[in-house]
């Protein structure tokens, strides 16, 4: 149920410099979704009354981005004064002006942060009527982030940024993730009070904070148990061991879910990946983008699947499959390669080099081996001879090949499109052919072998060839 009084603002206007990209460092991806999306996916778990997304930089590619994730945020452009305090208090505007709730700020580049710990963040300023909450998390090296310096009595009194804290605040080790809830009343009147005098010359928005605790007001800090959980990514290290971490929580999540994944580390599976009971997972396997995997499926080893459907119980292995449909009890490879808009049915197979391409492959048939079929439509039952292509270019268009029900085509057939092959027909092996093939016909067109007795004696004289050419003859 959509919470009304409940408004999530999340931070994406900076250029990101330590990305040494051209990429605003909120699009770089993790898990097949950009950071922003992960971050945008979380907040629309908390089913907010209104979702905020304040940008700059790239600001049209970032849009775009946004807008493809969650179309109905609310887009609001930061101007020239610099800061998170300003950021926010530009989104604040945006609100309807009736609207008198609490609202959560989280950064665009912060992937591992999770609704659980953000609904228990909004609990707990609740529960102590707090005007503002800060997540905080305490670290070994709080090396670069905001210390949360607190009172005598254990109260958080201000927050004080890197760069502006003395030796004795850099030394305490909690700091202030980058995460709020305030209540909007108290919120949109301090933030008018904030200035830029400090070191970065920005609108902090942490100084609402101090404005807050000197106003009377109530300040609560949530330490959260795991400190990884709200790292932000700022350069390649960091975005790479985000990954790692996402990729873990998505693993065990399938694990615990009844995914049988034989080895963790070596297993990549993205944050859009469905997955039924009693999958199994090879080493070596990625699942990208929206594949789905029905129930006890194998996938693997040293598979990579993007976007692709595979049916109950089917085997896959050693493949590269994108945009393909794989029906129930199907197999596939090894070293197969699967372009978009290949389908096989139900107990069909995709062998062992063999490249597919817009192509139907139908139920119970089988292209073992050493094959291409490109825009190529295979009837129920039929075989497909090892080293057969479909030659469905003809420098200008792509055609079809139709080979129908319960075909038999021979070894290193060449299939020259636009053409068919009826049902129950055969090829002979090396034909290639030209010209529609009718229903139980068989075609050939290999011409009469001959051969040229001593050849290799008068032509190769003194190879070892011709030596056992000889010895063969008797000639010797």
């Amino acid at each position: 149920m959509t919470d009304l009084t409940l408004a999530v603002v999340v931070l994406a206007a900076g250029q990101g410099t330590r990305m040494k990209s051209s990429r605003p460092k909120v699009l770089h991806s993790i898990a097949g979704r950009s950071l922003i999306g992960h971050v945008l996916a979380t907040a629309g778990e908390l089913e907010p009354g209104h979702v905020i997304a304040v940008v700059r930089h790239a600001r049209d590619w970032v849009v775009e981005s946004i807008t493809d994730a969650m179309p109905n945020a609310l887009i609001v452009d930061q101007d020239e004064i610099p800061g998170t305090g300003r950021a926010v208090e530009i989104a604040i505007a945006a609100l309807p002006a009736d609207f008198a709730g609490d609202v959560v700020v989280v950064s665009g580049d912060v992937p591992l942060l999770d609704a659980a710990t953000l609904r228990s963040l909004i609990d707990t300023h609740r529960a102590a009527s707090a005007a503002a909450t800060v997540l905080s998390a305490i670290l070994d090296d709080a090396t670069g982030y905001g210390r949360i310096v607190r009172g005598s009595g254990g109260e958080v009194d201000r927050i004080v940024e890197q760069a502006d804290a003395s030796d004795d605040e850099r030394a305490i080790t909690e700091i202030n993730s980058g995460t709020y809830v305030f209540s909007v009343a108290p919120l949109r009147e301090q933030l008018a009070l904030v200035g830029t005098h400090n070191a970065q010359g920005e609108k902090y928005l942490t100084d609402v904070v101090g404005l807050l605790r000197a106003a009377g007001s109530a300040v609560a800090a949530m330490p959260v148990p795991d400190g990884w959980r709200v790292s932000g990514v700022n350069d390649r290290v960091q975005l790479a061991e985000a990954s790692r971490r996402m990729n873990e929580l998505i693993v065990k999540r399938w694990q615990l879910a009844g995914v049988t994944v034989d080895d963790p580390a070596t297993t990549w599976i993205d944050a859009d990946v469905t997955l039924a009971e009693d999958v199994q997972i090879l080493p070596g396997t990625q699942l990208k983008g929206a594949t789905l995997v029905q129930t006890g499926a194998t996938i693997g080893p040293d598979t990579t699947l993007v976007d692709t459907e595979v049916g109950a119980g089917a085997v896959v292995k050693r493949t590269d499959a994108t945009l393909a449909v794989i029906g129930e009890n199907a197999s596939v490879g090894p070293f197969a390669y699967l372009r978009p808009g290949t389908y096989l049915g139900a107990d069909g197979k995709i062998g062992t080099f063999v490249e597919t391409k817009n192509s139907t492959i139908g139920a119970g048939s089988k292209v073992p081996h050493l094959s291409y079929l490109g825009d190529a439509t295979v009837g129920e039952g039929s075989n497909i001879g090892a080293g057969t292509i479909t030659a469905n270019y003809d420098g200008v268009s792509k055609n079809p090949t139709i080979v129908g029900d319960q075909a038999r085509t021979g070894s290193h057939n060449v299939f020259v499109a636009p053409v068919t092959i009826g049902d129950g027909a055969y090829t002979g092996a090396g034909t290639v052919v030209r010209k529609d093939v009718p229903a139980g016909a068989l075609a050939v067109n290999v011409a009469p072998q001959r051969n040229i007795e001593g050849w290799v004696e008068k032509n190769r004289a003194g190879t070892a060839a011709a030596q056992a050419a000889a010895a063969a003859s008797g000639t010797e």
